[in-house]
Formats: C-alpha cells, sequence, structure tokens
C-alpha cells in the first residue's frame, strides 16, 4: 500500500484457471477495469488467465467482487489466486499480449475439490452414479495426479486405460454436457472400481474398521492416507507408534463445515479457504468444546482441518459423522505411497484394513496446509489443489531449475515470467525421499518440456540438494539459504527494487560458514547487505542442539549468566566443556534457537520431537494473553532478555506472560531494525514466520509506523518456499 497525494492506492493480481481463453475475458475485464478507473493489465498465460489492478482500496475491492460475479457466460473459472502486492505505479489499463506458453501448459491445473453437482449426482439413489466414488466432471476431480504428459487428453493420463461406456462417450461429446470433455470421466460400469481384500462393501467396512478404534490405510487423489477416529486417544496413540510420528500435529477431516465449527472458531476468511476448490488442510483455533483427542494436535496451538474433497471421502464420511484422523500414507520422513503394491508392503505394518482401487497415480501429492493471517490466505505447504499452479514474477527468466533445500523439500522451474514449483516433497533424510526428489525433478521438467540452463542450489555442501545440483552437469549458482527466504517474498508479492528483508528460521549456512538464523538483509533485486542479526551463541553439539533445546539454553545462559545459572542436567558438564573450548560447538544466529532456549528456560520444552516443536508449544502458551509487556532485545542483543526471563522463572511468573513477553521483544527489534534501516517496504520470511502471533504483532507494530509489510501468501514462508528465492535469484544473477 502507498500513498498518491491524499489517496491510497493497492494493487491486486488474480490468476485465473479454467475455461478462460477464447470467451471474452480479457475485454471484459479491459471493459470493468476502465469503468473503475482502476489502472494495470490483463493477459492470458500457461495456466489461464492474469489480471493486476491498482488505485484505490474500495474500487479495487469492488473489482475484486465483480470479476467472477459478472464474468462471461463462457467462462467456467476453476482455481482463482488473489494476492496482494507492492504498488507499481502503473498508468491506465492494457490488455497485454499473451503468454507465448500459453497453448502448451494450460491445462496441467491441479486436483480440484468435488463439485455440488456431482456431490448431488452421489447422493440421488436413482442417479447412476449413485455412490460412486470417482464421480467428477470439468468442474472437479484429480489433474494433476492423473496427467502424464501435455496437451492433457485422456490416452496421456493414467484414464487412458479404461474405456467409455457408450452414456460416458454421449456425455464426453456433447458440448452442452457438464462432462464434454472431462478427461475423468467414468462411471460404475467403465470406470474404475473400489475393493479391499476381504468380502463387503469397501466404504462401510472401512467406516466400522474406523468406529471401532482401527486404522484405514485409503487410497486418495495423490497417495494413502492413514485413517482414524480422532475421538478416541487410543486409537491416535496406535497409530502414532507404527507411524513413527511422535508428537508431530495430525490433521482432522470433518464432514461439514457445521461439524468444523463445532470444533474450532471459523473466521469468514477461513471458511472459504476451508470451502475452496483446493481444499486444503486449514489451521484452525480449537473453541475448546471436548471430544477430540488430545494427542491429536500434539504441541500445535491449532486444530488442522480439511472437509472432505473427493466423492470417496464425502461417501466416508457419510458412515462416521464425526472428525477423523486423516494422514499421510507412510512412515515418518519417507514419501507416500501411491500404488497399491507399495501401500501393502511399506503401510502393512501399520493398517488394520486396506480401501484400495485401480486408477494409477501418476505422482504424489500430499494434502495441502494453509492458515489465514493478517486477514489473508497463507499457505504453509503446497500441494494438492495448489501445485503446480505458477508464482507470477514480472521479469523474463532464464530457464533456472532450482533444487530447493534439505527440509520440506520443493523443487521449481522459470518458464518465461513464471515460475513452477513442485508439490511438496518432504525432507530428504531417506533414500526413499531422496528417490522421490530426484522423480520430481524428471516428472517437472518432462511435464513442461523444459530443458534448464543452470541450476540454483543452497550453499549448504551436505544438503542432499545441493549434492544433486553440484553432479548434474549444468552450470551451477549456490544460493544463501536467508536470501532465498527474503527473495522468495518479495518475489511474490511483486516487490520490486529496495525493501528490508528479514529471514528467520532453525538453520541455514551463513557466506561466512557460520549457522545463520535471524538476518536482516537490505535487498534490491540480487543484491544483499546484511545489516544486522542475532548476537552470535554456541550450540552445543552440533545437530543434536537442534533437537536438544536445553543445550542453546545452556548455552545463552552460560554467557548471560554465567556457570550457576545452567541447570544441573547429566550431560551438564560435558555441553560447558564444549562450549568453552569451542569443540562441535558451532556459532549461530538461529531466532529458531533462541526460541528452544526460552522454551526450555520457561519449562515449556527442552527437547524437540519435530522442527519447531518448542516454538510451537512457546507460542501456544500465550493463549488469550494480551500484552504489550516485553523483554529487552537492543541491536540483537539477547543477553538482558536472557537475564530477565532467568528472573522471571525464578520468581514464578505466568508462563504465558513470559512467552508474550519474548514474543514482543522480538517483534519490537524487527520495528526497530526497519526505523534504523530507513526502508518502508519490509519481507517477512523464514520458518519462525510459520507463529501466527508473531507475524501478527509484527505486522500491526510496523503498520502502525508507516511501514509496508509483505509476507508469504502462495508460497510457505518455511523451506518450501526457498526453491522460489533461488530461481529468482539465479536468474537475475545469470
Amino acid at each position: 500500500m502507498t500513498l498518491v497525494g491524499e489517496t491510497t492506492v493497492v494493487r491486486a493480481r488474480v490468476a485465473l484457471g479454467g475455461t478462460v481463453q477464447g470467451v471474452g475475458f480479457r475485454p471484459f475485464v479491459y471493459r470493468l477495469a476502465k469503468e473503475l478507473e482502476l489502472a494495470g493489465w490483463v493477459s492470458n498465460s500457461s495456466s489461464g488467465l492474469v489480471v493486476e489492478v491498482e488505485g484505490p482500496p474500495e474500487r479495487v475491492d469492488r473489482f475484486l467482487e465483480r470479476l467472477e460475479a459478472e464474468m462471461p457466460t463462457a467462462a467456467v473459472v476453476l482455481t482463482r489466486e488473489t494476492s496482494q502486492l507492492a504498488p507499481a505505479g502503473f498508468r491506465g489499463f492494457e490488455i497485454r499480449p499473451s503468454d507465448e506458453n500459453a497453448a502448451t501448459i494450460a491445462g496441467v491445473l491441479p486436483d480440484l475439490a468435488t463439485c455440488p453437482e456431482c456431490l448431488a449426482e452421489i447422493y440421488d439413489p436413482s442417479d447412476r452414479r449413485s455412490g460412486y466414488a470417482f464421480t467428477n466432471c470439468t468442474l472437479c476431480g484429480p489433474r494433476y495426479t492423473i496427467i502424464e504428459d501435455i496437451p492433457y487428453d485422456r490416452p496421456r493420463t493414467t484414464m487412458r486405460g479404461f474405456a467409455m461406456c457408450p452414456e460416458c462417450q454421449r456425455e464426453y461429446t456433447d458440448p452442452a454436457d457438464r462432462r464434454f470433455h472431462a478427461q475423468p470421466i467414468a462411471c460404475p460400469r467403465c470406470g474404475p472400481k473400489l475393493w479391499t481384500e476381504t468380502p463387503g462393501d469397501p466404504i462401510e467396512q472401512a467406516a466400522r474398521v474406523i468406529q471401532t478404534g482401527g486404522i484405514v490405510a485409503m487410497k486418495g487423489i495423490g497417495g494413502f492416507q492413514l485413517l482414524v477416529d480422532a475421538r478416541q486417544p487410543d486409537a491416535v496413540a496406535r497409530l502414532r507408534q507404527r507411524k513413527r510420528r511422535e508428537e508431530k500435529p495430525l490433521a482432522l477431516m470433518m464432514a461439514s463445515l457445521e461439524m468444523g465449527r463445532e470444533y474450532c472458531h471459523v473466521t469468514t476468511a477461513e471458511e472459504r479457504l476451508l470451502t475452496s476448490r483446493a481444499a486444503p488442510i486449514v489451521l484452525l483455533r480449537p473453541n475448546g468444546k471436548p471430544g477430540i483427542a488430545a494427542n491429536v494436535a500434539g504441541s500445535s496451538p491449532y486444530l488442522g482441518v480439511m472437509l472432505p474433497y473427493s466423492p470417496l471421502h464425502h461417501l466416508l464420511m457419510r458412515e462416521c459423522p464425526f472428525p477423523i484422523v486423516a494422514t499421510s500414507g507412510n512412515l515418518s520422513d519417507e514419501p507416500m505411497a501411491t500404488s497399491n503394491e507399495e501401500a501393502r508392503t511399506r503401510l502393512g505394518e501399520i493398517a488394520d484394513l486396506f480401501v484400495m482401487h485401480d486408477r494409477p497415480i501418476a505422482r504424489p501429492c500430499d494434502d495441502s496446509v494453509a492458515r489465514v493471517v493478517r486477514g489473508r490466505e497463507s499457505v504453509m505447504r503446497r500441494a494438492r489443489g495448489f501445485a503446480p499452479l505458477p508464482v507470477f514474477v514480472g521479469r523474463d527468466l532464464p530457464a533456472v531449475l532450482a533444487v530447493g533445500g534439505h527440509l520440506k523439500n520443493t523443487v521449481a522451474i522459470a518458464v518465461g515470467q513464471q515460475v513452477f514449483l513442485s508439490q511438496h516433497v518432504g525432507d530428504l533424510d531417506t533414500p526413499e525421499a531422496r528417490n522421490a526428489f530426484e522423480r520430481a525433478i524428471e516428472d517437472l521438467c518432462r511435464l513442461y518440456r523444459f530443458e534448464p540452463q543452470m541450476v540454483a542450489c543452497d550453499l549448504h555442501p551436505d544438503y542432499a540438494s545441493t549434492r544433486w545440483a553440484l553432479k548434474s552437469g549444468l552450470p551451477v549458482v549456490e544460493i544463501q539459504h536467508h536470501q532465498a527466504h527474503a527473495a522468495a517474498c518479495a518475489a511474490e508479492n511483486g516487490i520490486n527494487g529496495r525493501y528490508l528483508g528479514v529471514a528467520w528460521d532453525g538453520t541455514g549456512y551463513g557466506t561466512d560458514g557460520l549457522i545463520w538464523g535471524g538476518e536482516f538483509f537490505l535487498a534490491d533485486g540480487a543484491q544483499f547487505e546484511r545489516i544486522a542479526h542475532l548476537r552470535p551463541f554456541r550450540l552445543p553439539g552440533g545437530d543434536a542442539a537442534v533437537k536438544q533445546g536445553w543445550r542453546s539454553a545452556a548455552s545463552v545462559q552460560l554467557a548471560a549468566l554465567g556457570p550457576d545459572a545452567v541447570p544441573d542436567r547429566p550431560e551438564r558438564s560435558v555441553v560447558l566443556q564444549m562450549i568453552g573450548r569451542g569443540i562441535n560447538a558451532p556459532w549461530t544466529t538461529s531466532a529458531g534457537r533462541l526460541f528452544d532456549a526460552v522454551a526450555s528456560m520457561a519449562g515449556v520444552a527442552h527437547e524437540s520431537h519435530f522442527e519447531g516443536q518448542a516454538a510451537m508449544l512457546l507460542e501456544r502458551q500465550i493463549g488469550e494473553l494480551a500484552s504489550d509487556d516485553c523483554y529487552p532485545l537492543r541491536e540483537g542483543d539477547w543477553g538482558p532478555l536472557i537475564e530477565a526471563v532467568h528472573r522471571d522463572v525464578g520468581r514464578g511468573e505466568a508462563v504465558a506472560r513470559i512467552a508474550a513477553r519474548f514474543h514482543n521483544a522480538l517483534a519490537n527489534w524487527i520495528v526497530s531494525v526497519a526505523e534504523h534501516a530507513g526502508e518502508r517496504r519490509v519481507a517477512l520470511s523464514g520458518g519462525v514466520f510459520q507463529n501466527g502471533y508473531l507475524v501478527e504483532r509484527t505486522a500491526a507494530l510496523l503498520e502502525a509506523r508507516g511501514f509496508q509489510v509483505y509476507t508469504h501468501q502462495r508460497v510457505p514462508p518455511n523451506d518450501g518456499g526457498i526453491a522460489l528465492g533461488q530461481a529468482v535469484i539465479a536468474a537475475l544473477r545469470g
């Protein structure tokens, strides 16, 4: 947002997918923008149509409201992504030339949640698709997970082995029918079949197993899911034990929006996200109603809730009118199982019942995770419903392949003015995960006929993605981890020119060989000046300190208060020696590790069983507490802050107040650096900014002082987004 004279100017981008080309959509947009006296442009793109409008907020809002309400009658909008961008200073409105790649890859759309028309058919006893788990039409159903090649025609999908019956053929060839050229079209007579390995109705069997505390492995759109009754703590515990997922939060499927409201606070924006065509898992605040087992959410202050998004899910939830856990069909740190044979092998010791079908899955695609922050949608894990929609960067890019980081990996390719991110691949710790990473690269390049001219990777020499890049035979551009974070946020928000990038996370390899994680950059394109960072401290034990936050606590307590302040533990003397001698105790500026230290000092968590657990627990402690109190954190020096935390803990201060004062201190430090830097545009990125309280607090303080704050919307703030930043920086350097 910016001010021109006395007028506030905002800029919005809308990307539409579906039947939006060749139906008069661009002239309609032009007339609407002119009527509302908005500046900007409209153009066909490789995924449909892109519009940018700029002007007074109330007129931009009216444009966004009328865009679909008054669109051409022949248009069909299947996907819509709206982002708020930095103002660009457009003069007038124009229809720009179409993207030259539009004709070749416009058909690659995400998987779409079941539409109301198809849902009505599967619930209608008289319809020929009554109770059919693979019902779809041109408005809904699988896309990305069945496409094997382009153009998007049935012979190039995993449906090619299912010959259409005469009735489906009639619908497919009738221009007046809702299923005209619906490539996955099917019915019980000619389409995929659902079964279990024991006699009986598969849906009824699955419901019985779930209701009696068993675990069901069900083949969905993008892979197998593991399902249990969310009301039964013993069933949830058994799932965790078998899946080897001790404490990480588990996702919930609710039968309806009304059921979601029974257990959670749901805002209007969250309702839109839950019921959107993407139908992601949405992080919601629980309302305190009992019924869901406490070991479902674990450390998280949120419940991850999704609604049924396929006919199979709708049919199951009709038989299970209660919340169920629906999590990825895998062992922790492994990719999802996608084939029946793979599921039998890898999930055989987890599941009590397998629900399978014979429609092959072209590529694994997990459920996306999103939330509403600052009133806007923010994607935490980009997969089903979002992948492979592109991110528009507003400048022509060379053919860059970006291979992302080691955790929460995604890969990306730069095509024209767009960057296509793969679906979430995950952590690259296991051979299975690394194989999935290589398949994602091969798949993305093949699907888009992409031949990379260079490969962008992280600076860290031990990342599996970096090692792959160095062996690829392509020219390699190494990008510093936190610069990639900042660049990703700037790119998706349309920031051109200088900005202040704030990149905070747990671990990233710095240009000086140290472990960074609490960084501030004055950035402009590919140029980054590191202007501030957290005061360094030792990480005794290196990687061990990532999982054992008490080690980070010992380090900062020793430095700020002396050895007497370090609590007695079995390994205390060894850790103090590591710190004192600098042996296996690298320096770090990590904000994530400072979270771990404070969480341990406050007695919230001394260890983390998954990345960010201690920070999640610390945020959870704040609850509904409203407080402006804060600890001192001037110029990133955590010494006085640690002294104050130690003092509060010693006198029995409420943990909620300790947590709030710590978060407020971090937010105030960001404001202080921003004011000193003098740059009015601030981009917040990195895994630490998955913390809802910190983002809301920081943005409110900055905006109250006239800063323009940019946070992630369509790309994750965590390492799932750095492939975008790598691609943009490498392109600018190249």
